[in-house]
């Protein structure tokens, strides 16, 4: 944080060049009386009157009438200085953006013959601006400009102080040192005392940026200097510097300078400053006192952000409302023109608009027949699907069985008592895959009895040679789950029992559900004689990885066990 920047480079150099032309400009008008009165002669005495008085947005008003009245051919330098000191007020009021805008406005206006002291004041606004703005190249630019420019030691002087400050900003500091140094010891430096102390000040606090045992020698040198002339801007700084050079080493003293650099912001009714010293003091004040000087550095700032904003609305408001009169006229002129041209446009838009929406409901239309096509042919791959399936397990699982039971009755003397129970139990079974092909197939319940029915669906696996347990089926929120989901996980455990019983050769089979955030886990496990890798191309868990990808889950095997086979299914809830 660079304390200096604010009244150094800013207050004191502005001050010094900008009176300079105030003086010089204020006694153009009477060297011909015999001319008409112009823009100049009419509103210079009051802008300047209002400037003087602390009235800029009055002084804006009458600075900005010169500006747009005054002839561009044979008064440019009267619109350059009415362009400085609107580009000042602007400074002031802290609207470096519209500062800038204003100050390029006087470059068209350079002239050979033009002052260079108009010149000079311009470039080093310029680099003001900039400098606030952060962009240090272009600041570093028009001081050196405005510096190469300079007719008196002292403005060079001032003006190679403020390159040094951009430095600082920069964090460049020993590129600061070097320039501050060679200014410290030039004469006119040593001369004056004011800039002295200026110079001193920021070259300790370089010094002290980069822990060098000469800074705090520098900074109080600078203070003694500040104290004699009884300079209220530099015993701000003076103090804030110092503050910050003890924050560390000896608190309470620099809770003291901070303190006193406050009281003399207030005392001279310095805003900015006060805010500076407020944020110093929130630095260096104990936990205790931090929330009283919290509490007043957001008031104030809340305050000054308000003034800010409001003056920057007047000064756009004021150049807008003059470039508007000026304008007028050209604007009557150019009117009609427009006016065609947005007719043209708009039945252009109205055209293209017409055309979008004929693509538009043509697109539609196209899709609504490609994506209805497109689901009756899912529909009839889905139905023949089912038939095959329903086929195969007629012929594979239930046409053996029933031709088994045939022979057995017809060569079985089905009066003795254990051949009519075998052929009871060989109907039984029968109809208990008969049953389980209808399952397979019917409508899937998805509402509140969705949970049952799954559980009814895994339970009804068990058997005499395996058992199936089901864990925690209750532990995933299935009202909360979509249907098309439900439907899918019903199908694809399905096929997983069915391959488990199969294939397995286990004595066990259990399913065990989780709910781990968002998603949604079931780890199946079986003692049996586990999957052979890769699994076979016609294996009913192929049917199982598509279906769970489908819903935007995943499957993972773990083929790491030596016995029975284990699986765990996730997918988002």
């Amino acid at each position: 944080m660079i304390l200096q920047r604010v009244h150094f480079p800013f207050f004191i150099s502005l001050l010094l060049l900008g009176t300079f032309l105030f003086s010089c400009t204020r006694n153009e008008p009477s060297t011909n009386k015999a001319t008409p009165e112009t823009a100049y002669h009419k509103y210079i005495s009051p802008a300047e009157d209002f400037y003087a008085k602390g009235v800029y947005d009055s002084a804006y008003y009458y600075y900005n009438e010169i500006r747009t009245q005054s002839n561009t051919q044979t008064e440019g330098d009267k619109i350059v200085y009415a362009l400085l000191k609107m580009a000042a007020i602007q400074q002031t009021q802290g609207d470096y953006v519209g500062s800038e805008s204003t100050a390029t406005e006087a470059l068209p206006f350079f002239q050979k013959n033009t002052e260079a002291q108009y010149k000079v004041a311009i470039y080093n606004t310029l680099g003001i601006n900039y400098q606030h703005l952060f962009d240090y190249a272009n600041a570093i630019r028009y001081y050196q400009k405005a510096s190469a420019l300079a007719d008196t030691p002292l403005q060079k002087a001032v003006i190679q102080n403020n390159i040094a400050v951009v430095y600082m900003d920069q964090k460049h500091y020993k590129q600061a040192i070097q320039l501050l140094t060679a200014l410290s010891q030039s004469p006119i430096v040593q001369n004056n005392l004011e800039h002295q102390a200026r110079v001193l000040d920021n070259l300790g606090f370089c010094y002290f940026k980069i822990q060098d045992s000469r800074s705090g020698a520098y900074l109080k040198k600078a203070l003694a200097i500040h104290q004699q002339l009884q300079f209220d801007y530099g015993l701000i700084t003076s103090y804030s510097n110092l503050a910050k050079y003890y924050q560390k080493s000896q608190p309470q003293l620099a809770f003291s300078y901070a303190q006193q650099s406050y009281t003399k912001a207030t005392a001279i009714q310095s805003t900015e400053d006060r805010l500076l010293a407020l944020a110093l003091l929130m630095e260096v004040s104990t936990p205790s006192q931090l929330p009283n000087y919290t509490k007043r550095y957001l008031q104030l700032n809340d305050s000054v952000s308000k003034v800010k904003q409001i003056a920057k609305n007047q000064f756009a408001k004021i150049k807008y409302d003059a470039t508007q009169e000026r304008n007028e006229n050209l604007q009557l002129k150019a009117a009609k023109a427009e006016n065609d041209l947005a007719l043209a446009q708009q039945r252009f838009n109205n055209y293209l608009l017409f055309f979008l929406l004929l693509l538009g409901l043509i697109s539609v239309f196209l899709l609504y027949f490609y994506l209805k096509n497109k689901s009756k042919k899912e529909k009839q791959a889905a139905i023949y699907e089912s038939e095959t399936r329903i086929a195969k397990k007629l012929h594979d699982e239930l046409a053996n069985d029933v031709y088994q039971t045939i022979a057995f009755a017809e060569t079985q003397d089905l009066h003795n008592p254990v051949q009519k129970e075998t052929l009871l139990d060989n109907l039984d079974k029968i109809y208990t895959r008969t049953r389980n092909i209808s399952r397979e197939n019917s409508a899937i319940v998805t509402g509140d009895s969705y949970e049952i029915a799954l559980k009814e669906m895994l339970s009804g696996f068990s058997s005499s040679r395996v058992q199936v347990i089901v864990k925690d089926v209750n532990s995933i929120p299935w009202d909360k789950i979509a249907k098309e989901k439900k439907i899918a996980l019903y199908r694809i455990l399905q096929e997983l029992m069915v391959n488990m019983k199969k294939h397995s050769q286990g004595s066990f089979a259990v399913l065990q559900f989780e709910r781990n955030g968002k998603e949604c886990l079931i780890h199946y496990s079986d003692n049996g004689i586990g999957m052979p890798h890769p699994i076979p191309s016609k294996n009913g868990l192929h049917n199982v990885e598509n279906r769970i990808q489908a819903i935007g889950g995943s499957i993972i095997f773990d083929t790491s066990s030596s016995k029975g086979l284990k699986i765990k299914l996730t997918f988002p809830k």
